[in-house]
Formats: C-alpha cells, structure tokens, sequence
C-alpha cells in the first residue's frame, strides 16, 4: 500500500484566545454574583438571628423581673403590716453582721427588720454613680449609671417541709410573724404557715464585654455568701426604673419618677405618699458585634436617653408597666 494513501489526523480545534477571555470574564461575573448572592443572604440570616436574639433576651429579662417585682411585700397573712420587732416580729435566725448583708439607705433596710423606729423598706432602689449611696454588698461591681432594685417578699404557697439549710423561712398568723433558716426548729404556734423569705438585688455587671443582669439572693449566712450571686440573662446593657407614686391613697399612680427623686417619706410610705407601681425599661444589645452595621440610634428609656453610641451592637428597647400587688398600708 502506498504511503500517500495513509489516512491523516484530523488537525485538534480549541477555543481561540477571544473566546477564552469571553468565557473567564463570564465566569468570574458569574462568581461575583454567587458571592454577592451568598454574602447578602449570610448577612440577613446573621440580622434576624440577631433581632431573634434581642427579642428572647428581653423577654426572658422582662418576665423574671416583672413577675418578682410584681410581688414586693407580699407578707402572707401580715402583707400591709408594718413589722416591729417585740411587737409582731420575732427572729430565731441569727443575726446577719453588716459586712456580710447587702444594706442599703434609710434607717431600716437591711435584709431583716431591725429594731428601730423606721420603715422596712421592701423596695428601694437607685442609678449606680447618681445620688443615694450604692449596696455595701455591690459597691463598684455595677456598670455605671445603671440602675439598682431590692425587693424583699415571701413567696409561696406555703412550704410544708422548711428544711433548706441554705434559706430562711416566715411562719407567720394574721398578727405574728417568726423569721427562722432551715437548720433550725420551725416555730409552732396557733395558726401559723411557713413562708420562703426573699430578699433579691437586680443589677448590671458586665463579665468581658458582654453586659449581664444579675440577681443577688439572700441565702443563709448573708448575701456574700457563695451561690447567693445568680448570672440570668446576658446582653441587657441598661434598665431603667421609674417608681409610681400614689400621692392621695387612691391607688393610683399619679407620677412615675426616678430614684433619684423618690424622698424618704416616698420609700417609707409615709404622708400619703407611697409607691404602688413600677415602670421597667430595658435595654437589650446583642452578644456579638455585626461589622456591616453601624448603631447611630437614640434609645429613650423612660426620663434616660442613651446613645447615638456609633458601634457595632444591635439594640433594643422593652418597656412594662407593673403594678404592685400588694402595697404597704397608708401609715
């Protein structure tokens, strides 16, 4: 066979060099576009986890703050009653010195009732840095011009069974109340049932960056005392409590005001002036910074503007009304 016959290769094809570019320029828009895509959609899923995120913090802040303050002197069957020692008040439990209680002004607010002529105060508060004196037991360890509340009530239904050594405990009747802890004997007179006594602190101190309210509890011993500091939720950054007044025993508040407002006479249900209602502010910020988003809002809580702060936090304000279910008596 001659070699002329031999059949040839077919010459190899490719993309010419035009079409080359042509194919990675549509590429590369094609990437752009993915990423564009991907991006936007990360940032969105990053802002609703977040908004998600303010939403259940404040909530669940809201809910365990309203639900106790709501409760404030609730004293079982002497809710109203000025307690006097000697008189209808007793206390078997030891004496809780100073260096280990939280105490805060006025001449009766420690944890328990003492014995001087002034009103236990069951709640009181003040803005950490402004006015009143802060709680021995807190000092600095508050996030500056944030606010402080104490409530002290009893909690029920009645305990059966008073034997927690770490908590103190009321048995009262309708005249006679006797403060003992769970390690001793339970008092036993006519009438009487037994009560968890709660004595709580709510305040603001940030652990790193991230801002928490906190809860000290009396436990026996006094409020220093290990397990008595309680982490609830993280990311509240602020609260803001304005207190309202009934000034002509109606009932009614007629004026919401700031601590820093609030007179002895106020706090000690004293002229026709006491506190019958709370106002509650929160304001919540998210865990973590979103560098995409730049916070230039103006927060109002109450009478307290705060901001623009020009970071990179969500936030968000909550706000309730609460009314307290059982004020003291007009004195």
């Amino acid at each position: 066979m001659s070699l002329n016959r031999l059949p040839m290769k077919k010459r190899e094809q490719g993309f010419s060099l035009v079409e080359l570019m042509v194919a990675i320029l549509i590429g590369m828009f094609l990437t752009l576009g993915l990423m564009s895509m991907f991006s936007s959609s990360a940032t969105n899923v990053r802002t609703t986890s977040q908004y998600n995120e303010l939403q259940e913090n404040g909530r669940i802040a809201m809910m365990i703050m309203a639900a106790d303050i709501s409760q404030v002197g609730f004293m079982a069957d002497m809710t109203g009653i000025a307690f006097i020692t000697g008189i209808n008040f007793e206390s078997q439990a030891s004496a809780v010195d100073a260096a280990s209680d939280c105490v805060g002004a006025g001449s009766n607010n420690s944890s328990f009732p003492s014995n001087v002529s002034g009103h236990f105060r069951r709640i009181w508060g003040y803005e950490q840095g402004v006015g009143s004196e802060p709680f021995t037991c807190l000092g600095n360890n508050v996030n500056a011009n944030t606010d402080v509340i104490q409530i002290k009530r009893f909690s029920g239904p009645d305990v059966q069974n008073p034997n927690d050594t770490n908590r103190y405990y009321i048995a009262t009747s309708s005249n006679r109340a006797v403060l003992f802890s769970g390690d001793q004997t339970p008092p036993n007179f006519l009438g009487r049932r037994f009560w968890h006594y709660l004595h709580h602190i709510y305040y603001i101190r940030s652990d790193g960056d991230i801002p928490v309210l906190r809860r000290q509890a009396l436990r026996v011993g006094g409020m220093r005392k290990a397990g008595s500091f309680e982490q609830l939720v993280e990311g509240i950054e602020n609260f803001r409590v304005l207190y309202g007044i009934d000034d002509n025993g109606d009932g009614s508040a007629d004026s919401f005001i700031p601590a820093a407002n609030v007179t002895d006479t106020m706090w000690d249900n004293q002229d026709f002036a006491r506190i019958v209602a709370v106002r509650l502010y929160l304001l919540v910020r998210s865990i973590e910074q979103d560098r995409s988003y730049t916070n230039n809002v103006v927060y109002q809580l109450g009478d307290k503007t705060i901001g623009p702060l020009n970071d990179n936090y969500r936030r968000k304000v909550m706000s309730s009304t609460i009314m307290l279910d059982n004020p003291a008596l007009i004195r």
